[in-house]
């Protein structure tokens, strides 16, 4: 996307949120543009907000690190940590040195942990595994291509966090969360086949109060995506008999849309479902 797209988007978001995480593909791939988008977001959250990174740390450096953390950058996340990685160990070992030079304690360091209660930066790492990320929620592209995902329709990657549970709010046993891919406003990580809207164009608060009375969002909201289809006759059992037959929710999900959500459209907020 353009700068300026990026922008309108910074623009659109809501005025109050306590986290914001910024993630990719690889956001330091675009250090220009990711840069202007952290200047955005300090003017308009000063330090209200807690800035969060996700980045596989390939390119992080002493400098980048610094211009990071000048924008206001406070936690960082390192999403490679696994098998997957060419350089595995040293990557981690390089990657620990470089935290610990600007002296930046680590969530994963049970040493340091007691100096976590209220940090002003921190840094964490993680990574791909078969059963969650890399799997369970993906059932879509390269996990697919290569038939490393979950084929268990018991997995409700919907239920647990960045899934779409309480995307709307109302629940108060897991956070609230959104996603903007690109400009694509959806309520879960994975991302729903068509998007509620437009985050380049649209406020994303006023796009959720929109979906926020639709029976196909309140139910992804209550992280139980099967019963999206109630209201169009599509009973719980039969949803749950499909998802055994696609082996995966998500792509339960994506066939749904397909079929029973072409026609939405958050501009004039008419959904025409086919049934």
């Amino acid at each position: 996307m353009s700068l300026e797209d990026c922008l309108r988007i910074v623009h659109n978001l809501p005025d109050k949120i306590d986290r914001l995480i910024l993630s990719g593909g690889e956001p330091l791939s675009e250090k220009k543009i990711l840069y202007e988008i952290l200047s955005a977001l300090q003017t308009k959250y000063g330090n209200a907000t807690r800035i969060m990174l996700q980045t596989n740390g390939d390119l992080l450096n002493e400098k980048i690190l610094d211009k990071l953390l000048d924008l206001g950058v406070t936690r960082i996340d390192i999403a490679s940590i696994d098998r997957y990685h060419t350089h595995k160990e040293n990557h981690l070992s390089r990657l620990k040195a470089l935290f610990s030079s600007r002296k930046i304690y680590c969530d994963n360091d049970a040493e340091t942990s007691y100096l976590l209660d209220n940090p002003k930066v921190s840094w964490a790492y993680w990574g791909s595994t078969e059963d969650l990320w890399l799997g369970g929620n993906w059932a879509r592209g390269r996990a697919l291509k290569t038939d490393v995902w979950t084929k268990d329709p018991n997995h409700n990657f919907c239920s647990i966090h960045s899934g779409a549970r309480n995307f709307l709010g109302g629940h108060t046993d897991i956070s609230q969360e959104v996603s903007i891919q690109l400009w694509k406003i959806n309520p879960c990580c994975p991302g729903t086949k068509y998007p509620m809207g437009d985050a380049r164009t649209q406020k994303v608060s006023e796009i959720l109060e929109k979906v926020s009375t639709h029976p196909v969002f309140m139910a992804l909201n209550d992280g139980q995506p099967q019963k999206m289809g109630e209201h169009l006759g599509i009973s719980f059992e039969e949803a749950k008999k499909q998802t055994e037959v696609l082996k995966n929710i998500c792509l339960y999900c994506d066939q749904f849309f397909s079929k029973h959500m072409s026609s939405w459209n958050t501009e004039t907020f008419i959904p025409l479902p086919v049934i």
